[in-house]
């Protein structure tokens, strides 16, 4: 699960980052509204985790612009107990309010509660390409593919560094393990195997030359 933490303040980034990413989150950050806005146009994001009170673009006024581009639940953050920031937050379609000083761990609390709700995580939707996490299954044009365990984690692997470009040591470490005695040729026999599975969006993994692969949306 994708997760974006928007806040001016490098601290708290770096305090939710761990705590989230200690749980299994993937996180992306941002410090304003702007980058905000323009990394939910680039990435699959799940969950939005943003302040209030920022630089060049506010909280407020960056939900308003990522509600237009995504329906993505948005947790905002607040070092204002005012009911009108609250109210003023959930008429704009925000999930939750929290204001800070914050326990990471009631933050933990409701990013999961946020997501029940929304059943964020259950499904990576592409055209007509779904992955289903729960169901452990990927298909096109609603025909399930025939995907070995490593073919699949590969793909999520993949999805979840949506534009991130991976080198062949980090997916080698991250998905068979520093221990293991493989080589390069290892991931370029596993991405051709992919590849000819995901047919028509084969081309949705692409070669990084001199490196190795990133998943990447044609717009």
């Amino acid at each position: 699960m994708n997760l974006l933490v928007v806040d001016d303040e490098e601290l708290i980034r770096n305090v939710i980052k761990e705590y989230t990413s200690n749980e299994g989150y993937n996180v992306f950050e941002a410090s304003d509204g702007n980058e905000a806005i323009k990394c939910v146009e680039k990435n699959n994001i799940d969950l939005i985790i943003m302040d209030v009170m920022m630089p060049n673009l506010d909280g407020f006024s960056a939900c308003k612009e990522i509600k237009k581009i995504k329906d993505i639940p948005i947790i905002m953050l607040s070092a204002r107990n005012e009911e009108y920031d609250k109210l003023n937050g959930f008429n704009l379609g925000v999930d939750d309010y929290i204001t800070k000083p914050f326990s990471p761990k009631e933050l933990l609390a409701r990013i999961k509660a946020v997501s029940k709700r929304n059943n964020v995580g259950d499904n990576y939707i592409y055209e007509d390409l779904v992955i289903d996490y729960k169901g452990h299954t990927v298909k096109i044009d609603e025909k399930e593919l025939k995907l070995t365990p490593k073919e699949y984690e590969l793909l999520c692997y993949f999805v979840n560094n949506n534009n991130i470009a991976l080198s062949r040591e980090q997916l080698l470490s991250t998905l068979w393990g520093y221990d293991f005695f493989g080589d390069d040729r290892t991931i370029d026999t596993h991405i051709k195997m992919l590849r000819n599975n995901l047919g028509k969006y084969r081309d949705l993994i692409v070669t990084v030359r001199g490196l190795g692969y990133k998943f990447e949306i044609k717009k």
